[in-house]
């Protein structure tokens, strides 16, 4: 048949499920635009800012597991977007990044928005395509999309020149169907070895677990029980090992944990850490080392050892070795599967936990707002199933502290690229995602600078999310960190502005939350706006005076690593400042 070369895109597209396009439009892929607004399945997403188009995208995978397409034009429309593609590249999220090309028909120099695209997209995308017949395309789009999800899934781009979009093509789309990788088998062997060093006499097993895990949660459950083993988590892995059980230790376990998960972690003597790459922010600055020996899972065979060495690396989905360990464990036990309880353990966990609690409830705000009582409220009032977007910064370090989830999918942060301007976007695509579920995003009072015109995309899409802008005038993290090391800060203090005029601008509701006091009452008014299907903003006087947990681990950390001198002087300095000031 022939069709045209956006059409036969769409059909592409609506094979492989995307039913979202994100982007702006231009005159280099209009005729693409103009055959989505025929599309049945697949739907045109107008945003503000080619950034935000990535991190929508980003959002709505992390929530639904769906794939979605970022839609740019040449030049600009890329490099607006590299900040948003490049978060995906590195905290593991498939996108199809669908780019368009100048004119190479006509053979001329110095083009509109003429740039090497697929140079500038190559470090950050698994994969780049340049189909060169408008007959490619179809089969090339089914190729990068499968390629985007398989393994360590991440964004591919395909660049469709206009010579494509503007003529017809002659094109078979049936018979291609490519079929998905089977899960990566671990080799029996080395199962057969990591359960002996899981059971050895006087073996303390700690589970370490990434987002890599987030199809096996059974399966964990299974194995930690069984083991009688605390889990930790890694920040993208938050609620991959549900966070009520008594065996869940903490989000890390190193210097960024509190004095009980460091102890616990400590006395262990075999770590089993499972999709997961000991990435920096993951472990605060590598600020812990696992306890060894080490066994370590991962889809991808590049990352095993390479932060810390691996007595044993295997390769393999996290779900097949989870059922393979269990089969070899099976077997050693004749059948027996129930493990024998550490109570003392699951007290010292529960101990410290509540004791964790106590310690933010007595630091509690004089007359702003506390971070935990605001967390904790908004799990009690929007509920189990909620969604949570966060910022880079203390947004993200706040909530994986503070909010406890049982399930993956639910804490959508920007860890490994860290971008500012994350949440609102991405609330933006997880509420696509996701329509049924509440969605939240806690909004830095910079990064809402960056993105928060998307607020405009949500009132116009009429999704109810609700945005909580964490406002304390300065950039927090950073902040934190000039003036513990500085005794000062440079650049990071906020100009003031009026967000509930931002919010008005754009067509959104907006409340002011001043004070402990005032919590409920705002989150019920907030409630009860995205009940109506309505977008909010919360203006949120948020104090930041305690530091998080992760904040102080990694300054110590980050001290303890310079040499004594360096160390002196920089104690010395911040000392002398504080006495002069």
């Amino acid at each position: 048949m022939k069709l045209t070369g956006g059409e036969i895109v769409v059909r592409a597209l609506e094979a492989e499920g995307i039913r979202f396009a994100f982007g702006i439009p231009g005159t280099h892929n209009i005729e693409l635009y103009d055959a989505l607004e025929d599309a049945p399945r697949t739907r045109p997403v107008l945003v503000t800012d080619e950034q935000s188009a990535g991190f929508m995208a980003d959002g709505y995978w992390r929530a639904s597991g769906e794939l979605a397409c970022v839609n740019l034009v040449p030049g600009a429309g890329l490099t607006h977007a590299l900040s948003g593609i490049a978060e995906a590249f590195m905290d593991g999220v498939p996108m199809l990044v669908l780019g368009c090309g100048i004119r190479r028909a006509a053979a001329r120099a110095y083009q509109l928005h003429d740039i090497d695209q697929l140079a500038i997209a190559a470090p950050i995308t698994k994969a780049t395509f340049r189909p060169a017949t408008g007959a490619e395309l179809y089969p090339v789009i089914r190729q990068a999309c499968a390629l985007a999800r398989s393994g360590t899934p991440g964004p591919v781009m395909v660049e469709v020149s206009i010579d494509h979009y503007l003529a017809r093509h002659e094109v078979d789309l049936s018979g291609w169907s490519p079929q998905p990788p089977a899960p990566s088998e671990p080799n029996a062997e080395v199962v057969r070895r990591a359960a002996e060093l899981l059971t050895a006499a006087g073996a303390r097993p700690l589970l370490y677990v990434g987002f890599g895990a987030r199809g096996a949660a059974a399966e964990l459950i299974a194995l930690a029980e069984r083991l009688e083993a605390p889990v930790s988590a890694t920040i993208q892995g938050k609620g991959v090992f549900p966070e009520s059980h008594p065996l869940f230790l903490w989000t890390g376990f190193g210097a960024a944990a509190p004095p009980f998960a460091r102890e616990i972690a400590q006395q262990r003597t075999v770590t089993l850490a499972i999709g997961c790459r000991f990435s920096e922010v993951g472990t605060a600055s590598y600020s812990f080392t696992p306890p060894g020996p080490l066994i370590h899972v991962d889809i991808n065979p590049e990352v095993l050892g390479k932060n810390f060495p691996a007595e044993l690396g295997i390769v393999s989905d996290a779900g097949a070795f989870l059922r393979a360990l269990t089969s070899e464990l099976d077997r050693r036990s004749g059948g027996r599967t129930v493990g024998r309880s550490d109570n003392a353990l699951r007290d010292k966990i529960r101990a410290g936990h509540a004791a964790v609690r106590t310690d933010w409830l007595e630091h509690r705000s004089a007359d702003r707002v506390t971070p935990f009582v605001l967390l904790e409220a908004l799990q009690r009032h929007f509920g189990p199933e909620t969604v949570f977007t966060a910022d880079s910064g203390n947004g993200t370090f706040l909530a994986m502290e503070c909010l406890r989830l049982e399930r993956p999918g639910r804490f959508l942060a920007p860890v490994d690229y860290s971008c500012m301007g994350y949440a609102v976007p991405a609330a933006i695509g997880a509420k696509l995602g996701r329509p049924e579920a509440p969605v939240v995003a806690l909004a830095g009072d910079g990064a809402l600078l960056m993105t928060g015109l998307e607020l405009l995309t949500a009132a116009s899409l009429a999704l109810p999310v609700a945005v909580f802008v964490l406002r304390d005038r300065e950039l927090a993290q950073i902040a934190q960190f000039q003036a513990t090391a500085f005794n000062r800060r440079t650049a990071s203090v906020l100009p003031d502005y009026h967000a509930g005029s931002l919010a008005e601008a754009v067509g959104v509701e907006w409340l002011r939350l001043d004070n402990d006091s005032e919590v409920d009452e705002v989150l019920a008014a907030a409630q009860r706006i995205t009940a109506a299907g309505r977008p909010v903003l919360v203006d949120v006087a948020i104090d930041y005076s305690e530091k998080t947990w992760f904040t102080r681990g990694v300054v110590k950390t980050m001290l303890a690593r310079l040499p004594w001198p360096d160390r002196l002087r920089f104690v010395l300095r911040a000392l002398g400042r504080k006495l002069g000031s």
